[in-house]
């Protein structure tokens, strides 16, 4: 375990319960990390100007989210905040929610990066929110008739909401930004990465 005297402050998406919130928590424990903060923002460029003014002091984000091209280039060039560490972590489970009185629903929200996990040709309107969170509770609220969003809502308001797709979890790539460059110009790799067995196959 490591003790530090000031927390590790990380800054990441929110609201409270996203995917982002969830892979930072896990991230920390799995690099032996409990004295943290994590700071909930809804714009990556925010917490690049926290880091950079010291009120922050690691970023953590999905790199298939929207942005994520662009806050990397910015966080190099306008910034001096580099990419510090990357992984693959799993997802929550996720699905298409769906009012539960709506036979027919015509409104689909979707948070961009989601939006080729699955076919959604039969909504006529596509709806953008920036977090599967927000998303969750714009059902709770009525305000769309469906949702791409995590199953885990639906098992707490059965009594509102269905499953109409059921997607499960998606293995994503991760950045976590900084503003000590660890690079220094050579390749970093996991040394027991499990795809080493995967090219032992072919006879390397």
């Amino acid at each position: 375990m490591i003790k530090l005297t000031n927390k590790i402050r990380f800054v990441t998406l929110g609201p409270s319960g996203t995917n982002h919130e969830m892979i930072t928590i896990n991230y920390l424990a799995a690099r032996n990390v409990y004295e943290y903060e994590i700071i909930l923002i809804e714009d990556f460029f925010v917490g690049l100007d926290m880091i950079k003014s010291d009120q922050a002091d690691f970023m953590m984000q999905v790199a298939v989210h929207p942005d994520c091209a662009d806050v990397v280039a910015s966080a190099y060039f306008l910034y001096g905040i580099h990419i510090a560490d990357t992984f693959i972590s799993p997802s929550k489970d996720l699905g298409i929610l769906t009012q539960i009185d709506i036979k027919n629903p015509k409104t689909l929200a979707i948070q961009p990066a989601t939006q080729k996990y699955t076919d959604i040709s039969r909504w006529s309107e596509i709806i953008h929110v920036s977090s599967i969170m927000n998303i969750a509770a714009g059902l709770l609220d009525g305000k769309y008739d469906s949702g791409l969003t995590t199953i885990e809502f639906a098992d707490a308001h059965s009594d509102q909401l269905r499953v109409d797709v059921k997607i499960g979890t998606v293995d994503d790539p991760w950045l976590v930004l900084g503003k000590q460059r660890v690079s220094n110009g050579s390749i970093l790799l996991c040394d027991n990465s499990p795809i080493v067995d995967q090219f032992r196959r072919f006879n390397y």
